[in-house]
This record gives structure tokens, C-alpha cells and sequence, in this order.
């Protein structure tokens, strides 16, 4: 079932439907492949947002379609297709199609049932699960090619909104002497300490809720690879972890909001070119 909104009420949305039986729910940019189209001679104003929820083929799709009708932003009416998916082993059909990256000159990131491709290279083997970061997503592979090209040895690195642990782990096998994860979120926590362990690197992986890390913490290296608002609202609090000479590595930021990000840094960091890939960018700097 998909949904056409905004962006500002698809969580919101999201939730009803998982609340109405979807097994699970995504997002996606309704102007890159719109789905609602108009009929010819009708001019309709979408929103920017389709949400989609997969439900079980035996669910009652006008009992869903009631409940939502009395859902507080739909109860105006609501703009909605529904489709019927080929049954397939759908988990087998992603696997089939995730293979081993690379990033910058040294680092492959392999999903642990495929072969290695180069046994001399640094491979972190990661299996995507809970939290977000498999190194798909033009983000996180931005930020693993600026890892894979700093000299990280004996250093200690900061993973802020570690997710699977992705990061932290590429520097530690990098040469990072420790790592620090940090994450809002207790499932991401979890993978990430699943991670390090299949990566034999847990020794030197700590890992903090927010209120659980010690006070004055610090690192030679830091990257976040989160949100633009997130990253302008903790400026305060991310600029004070590098050591003044430390890297500082940011993500998660369309190039449109690079501007915004950076003035949050500038006064702190002696900001690099901004590093674009597929719309999104990367933010690095050294501390003054």
C-alpha cells in the first residue's frame, strides 16, 4: 500500500500502518518515481512523499483502508495505490545482489557470504542488520574513503550515531588503536558489538548510549554520519570532541545543506572542500 504525504507527516504515517498490520514500512521521494499520477486533464498537488507499507497478502485491505480513514491526517481523505507483490524469498533476493565494496585505495566492506576479493586488502565483514550502514548508501561511502585515506595508526577514533558499527570498525582495522561508538539507540548498540565482534575487534571497541559515555571524552578522529539537523543542533558538543589537531568527519548532509552545516563548524575547524557523491556530502576539517 502506498501512501502519498509529506515529508513532515510520513513518519507519523508510517507508524499507522505499522500499527494496522505492515510488516514493514519505508519512504521514498515521490518525485523521483511517482506513482500517483493524474488522469489526463486533472492537476492534482501531490506531496514530496510516498510512504509504502508491505502487508501479508491474506490482510483485509478495506478493513486497513477504514482504520487509516479515521487516522487524525487522513480523515480529510487520502491519496493511495494498492499493489500486489510477486511472492519470493525476498531475503535470498537482497543477498543475491549485495557483493563486496571497496573504498579509497585499502578498505573492502564484504557481506560474510561472499568471498573476499583481495586477502591482502582491509576487510571488514559486516552483514546488514538492524542498524543503518552497510556502506550502500553514498554517505557512509563517503565516509569510508576519507577514513581509508588518513594514517589512523596508534589513533583513537569517535563514532557518533555509529548505527552498525561501520565506521568504528573500518579505522579500528585501519590502524586505530580504539574506537569510540555512540548512538541513541539501543538496537544499533547491539550491532555494533555483534559487528566488531565477527570482526575480531571488540577489545578495542567501546560502545555508549548518550547518557552512559564518560565526561570529557576526546579522540584524534571523529565522524558523524547522521542528519544535517542533528549535526547543526550537537555543533556544540561534536566540535569539542577532536583533540585541537583532530580530524573531523561529517555526513548525512545533501549538498544543499552543506552551507548551513559548515557555518555550524567554521569557527572550530579549518574546513576542507566539501566532498559530494550522488547528491549528498561530506564535511571534513581539523580543529584550530
Amino acid at each position: 500500500m502506498k501512501i502519498n504525504t509529506t515529508g513532515a507527516q510520513a513518519e507519523e504515517l508510517g507508524d499507522a500502518l505499522t500499527e494496522n498490520g505492515a510488516v514493514s514500512v519505508t519512504f521514498q521521494d515521490s518525485h523521483d518515481n511517482p506513482v500517483f499520477e493524474p488522469l489526463p486533464g486533472e492537476t492534482r498537488l501531490w506531496g514530496d512523499t510516498d510512504v509504502i507499507g508491505l502487508f501479508d497478502a491474506e490482510t483485509h485491505m478495506p478493513e486497513v483502508i477504514k482504520s487509516l480513514e479515521r487516522h487524525p491526517l487522513l480523515n480529510q481523505g487520502f491519496h493511495y495505490k494498492i499493489e500486489q507483490i510477486e511472492d519470493k524469498d525476498w531475503e535470498r533476493e537482497w543477498m543475491d545482489n549485495f557483493h563486496p565494496m571497496r573504498f579509497g585505495q585499502r578498505l573492502w566492506i564484504c557481506p560474510s557470504w561472499r568471498d573476499v576479493p583481495d586477502s591482502n586488502a582491509v576487510n571488514v565483514m559486516l552483514d546488514p542488520g538492524l542498524a543503518f550502514g552497510t556502506g550502500t548508501h553514498p554517505t557512509t561511502a563517503l565516509c569510508l574513503t576519507w577514513l581509508d585515506g588518513l594514517d589512523l595508526t596508534g589513533k583513537t577514533v569517535i563514532d557518533f550515531g555509529c548505527g552498525s558499527g561501520i565506521l568504528a570498525i573500518a579505522a579500528l582495522k585501519l590502524g586505530a588503536a580504539k574506537a569510540i561508538g555512540i548512538d541513541i539507540d539501543p538496537q544499533a548498540i547491539q550491532a555494533s558489538r555483534d559487528n566488531a565482534q565477527r570482526n575480531g575487534v571488540s577489545d578495542r571497541l567501546s560502545l555508549y548510549l548518550p547518557h552512559q559515555q564518560p565526561d570529557n571524552l576526546s579522540a584524534d578522529v571523529v565522524v558523524a554520519n547522521i542528519l544535517a539537523g542533528p549535526l547543526r543542533e550537537l555543533a556544540p558538543l561534536i566540535s569539542i570532541l577532536p583533540v585541537t589537531g583532530g580530524h573531523l568527519g561529517l555526513s548525512g548532509i545533501l549538498a544543499s545543506q552543506a552551507g548551513s552545516v559548515s557555518e555550524a563548524y567554521q569557527e572550530t575547524f579549518i574546513l576542507d572542500p566539501v566532498a559530494e557523491k550522488e547528491e549528498w556530502c561530506r564535511i571534513t576539517g581539523i580543529r584550530r
